[in-house]
């Protein structure tokens, strides 16, 4: 369901009597409750990371503070849930409310923040100076740091498994990673990464890269990096639609790897929104004649958009006429903009911790490659993501037989019918796990759906030798009509495995990937000569 147009707000909210009348009684006993522990001096820290440091089990003040905060904000988020409204208008309460408390805690003023009082006077003022420099230096860069950035460089300690990139054109690098071991298999991967990030997320370091772990399993990997376009451009790039990238990005990339690798087909792969435009792609091949995946991998990807989780508070019918007018014929959809929504749907964590440790206690953020990353972004072009917003968040035009058109031909994801590995993170809130296994119901080939733990990165970047979390499966893939329906039953009777999937996966790729033959130590070929050494020259151009 998606939320109501803007132009029909307000809505008029209600809420029963009795329920109502429920939440102020809890609320009055609690707040009794709470007032009395803190008069005999017996009050306990609330189970809360923000306010677990010493120095607010120290402080009365302070420690009842957080619990009157805690409480009002259950008790107004119980609000929004008795609230009489459709439940587009209620995700709507739920996601402004989060904004507002995770905005208003106490720990996020130096004046109600005990631990930060405490490290002023210990530290005699320098930790508020230290908070002043950071807090400079990201008005100065536009941006929150999240990362000590100095601790990276991209091509140096991050995206740095051995390579070339054999192939460019206006929208996309393609890069061939050189091969780790002695044979391979003859049938090579490709692998579509998001445009909306940067393709290292796959090639982070050595110890917790995904290209490097399928290259020494065996596979010749070749990988789209796409280019950063930025307001300089003079070359056309802010009018890139998503059918340009359809054809001179996904599909001429498949014609790249068939080429080097003398394979009329290849194993695919994209990862998120890159798995998004590579099913569409392969549509559209299939729709022209050509049939190039001999696999397909999809790894936390929405072709069926009726779950969205919390990005759904965005959609609606005004926004989507807003961004065509804005950037429906040109221009750019900026990096900046795109990664101040994507922190703001978990403020908690990404934003208001760093605010606190940053600024008010003057702390340097340490060195971590995923959030150096993820502050990585990239623009889009304007007409790709009006396009993009509008036929998938808004209308899920993409699910429907024929319904989107490119160069005259109609896209009918059932007409996949290769093999098919399909990856969800059970605690992704961009792509929901259920809008993921959403998938099973749209292709036609035999399928594999592996349910990580974790996030939407965290769950894809769990490298087998760290031994973290965990995943579920069944034993044996699913022909297409034997999936069942409702996600649910199929987790109840899956089996859960401690560490990585990734094992699970690179097994499953190497049965779709043909003998293994003596690997060649040179790249590309004689029409697709090596241009430059991976990581490439276009992931480098930051946005700013």
């Amino acid at each position: 369901m998606r939320a109501p147009s803007s132009s029909s707000w307000p809505v008029p909210v209600s809420i029963a009597p009795d329920k109502i009348g429920a939440i102020q009684a809890e609320f009055s006993r609690e707040w009794l409750r709470i007032a009395a522990s803190a008069q005999q001096g017996s009050l306990e820290p609330p189970a809360d990371r923000r306010f677990s440091k010493p120095a607010w089990a120290s402080s009365p003040a302070s420690l009842f503070s957080a619990h009157a905060y805690l409480l009002s904000a259950k008790a107004m988020n119980q609000m929004v849930e008795a609230a009489e409204v459709p439940e587009a208008v209620r995700s709507r309460l739920r996601f402004s409310l989060m904004q507002w408390l995770e905005a208003a805690s106490p720990s996020n003023f130096l004046a109600s923040n005990p631990d930060a009082q405490q490290m002023l006077l210990q530290t005699q003022g320098q930790s508020l100076g230290n908070g002043v420099r950071n807090l400079l230096g990201d008005l100065r860069k536009g941006r929150l740091t999240q990362s000590d950035e100095s601790r990276f460089e991209l091509g140096r300690d991050l995206g740095v498994t051995p390579g070339e990139v054999v192939f460019q054109n206006s929208l996309m690098q393609v890069i061939q990673y050189a091969p780790q071991t002695a044979k391979v298999h003859k049938r090579p991967l490709l692998m579509v990464p998001p445009c909306i990030n940067k393709f290292y997320i796959l090639d982070l370091q050595p110890e917790n890269s995904f290209v490097r772990h399928a290259v020494q399993e065996g596979f010749t990997v070749f990988l789209v990096s796409w280019r950063n376009p930025l307001d300089s451009d003079a070359d056309g790039i802010d009018t890139a639609t998503w059918g340009d990238y359809l054809r001179h990005g996904v599909l001429q990339a498949i014609d790249v790897a068939r080429a080097v690798s003398g394979q009329d087909q290849i194993n695919t792969l994209g990862f998120c929104v890159g798995g998004t435009l590579l099913a569409s792609a392969l549509a559209l091949a299939r729709a022209q004649g050509d049939d190039p995946a001999a696999s397909l991998t999809l790894l936390t990807t929405l072709l069926d958009f009726d779950e969205t989780g919390v990005l759904d508070v965005f959609v609606d019918e005004a926004h989507a006429q807003a961004r065509e007018h804005q950037l429906g014929n040109r221009g750019l959809m900026t990096a900046r903009e795109l990664g101040t929504t994507f922190s703001f749907l978990r403020p908690g964590e990404l934003v208001w911790h760093y605010v606190v440790s940053n600024y008010l206690k003057g702390e340097a953020p340490p060195a971590f490659d995923l959030l150096y990353w993820n502050a990585d972004g990239t623009n889009l072009p304007g007409p790709f993501f009006a396009w993009y917003f509008r036929n998938t968040y808004l209308e899920n035009n993409l699910k429907t037989p024929g319904r989107i058109q490119v160069d005259g031909h109609g896209l009918d994801l059932g007409t996949l019918g290769m093999p098919a590995y399909i990856y969800g993170s059970r605690d992704d809130h961009i792509v929901p796990w259920h809008a993921a296994y959403a998938t099973t119901r749209l292709l036609r080939g035999p399928m594999r759906f592996v349910l990580g733990a974790s996030g939407h990165i965290a769950g894809v970047i769990n490298p087998p030798p760290k031994k973290r979390r965990s995943y579920w499966n069944h034993q044996d893939d699913y022909p297409p009509s034997g999936m069942p329906g409702d996600p649910a039953s199929w987790l109840d009777a899956a089996t859960e495995h401690p560490g990585s999937w990734w094992n699970d996966w690179t097994k499953w790729l190497a049965s779709h990937s043909g003998a293994q033959v003596r690997a060649r130590p040179e790249l590309g070929n004689a029409k697709y000569r090596p241009l430059e050494p991976a990581p490439g020259s276009y992931v480098k151009v930051r946005a700013f």
